[in-house]
């Protein structure tokens, strides 16, 4: 029996399928979202330090993406995951296999960025991305999920994220330059 992908989630959390409402279920599943996306702004800036390490930060992606494999296999393991139906798959549309394509964009970005524009502003830009794409793929109904309309609500709220993610950027002070001969604090 194959399970729907809010089973799947619900049976991973612990919790029954949401249902699109503010119950309990859906407090957890948000929760456990939270919890995830704090781990998001430590992924960058770690993977900003192994690029450096490493040389490149392409290395650093690939390494990256290496230890996500070695943490999964275990995983499908303990939870007894039956095998993929590879075949069903490679059959479907061409837009299946884009997250890895993503992810392979998000991570070599937030190496190379979260450096620059600090773990605060790169996660605010990268949220109002998300934000703003997400939307569209609600609108239209996009990669299979159920159309939601662009509603006034849910503009504003996208709104202020943009305008948070702007005031974020704007307050952005940078640290001074380090004094001759010092070393670095991901050194010492």
């Amino acid at each position: 029996m194959r399970m729907n992908h809010d089973e799947v989630l619900a049976d991973f959390i612990g919790a029954p399928a949401m249902n699109g409402s503010l119950s309990l279920s859906s407090l957890l599943s948000m929760a456990v979202a939270l919890l995830a996306g704090a781990a998001v702004p430590f992924q960058g800036g770690s993977n900003a330090a192994l690029g450096r390490m490493l040389g490149h930060p392409l290395w650093a992606t690939l390494t990256s993406l290496l230890v996500s494999i070695v943490v999964v296999l275990p995983l499908l393991f303990v939870m007894r995951v039956p095998a993929p139906t590879v075949g069903a798959a490679v059959q479907g549309p061409a837009w299946l296999w884009l997250g890895g394509v993503a992810g392979v964009a998000y991570l070599t970005a937030a190496l190379v960025l979260t450096p620059k524009l600090g773990a605060a502003s790169f996660i605010v830009s990268v949220m109002a991305g998300q934000m703003l794409a997400s939307l569209v793929i609600d609108h239209f109904g996009l990669m299979g999920l159920a159309p939601k309309p662009i509603a006034l609500g849910r503009l504003v709220g996208v709104g202020l994220i943009l305008v948070g993610a702007g005031i974020v950027q704007a307050h952005s002070v940078a640290a001074p330059p380090p004094i001759a001969g010092s070393v670095p604090v991901e050194q010492r």
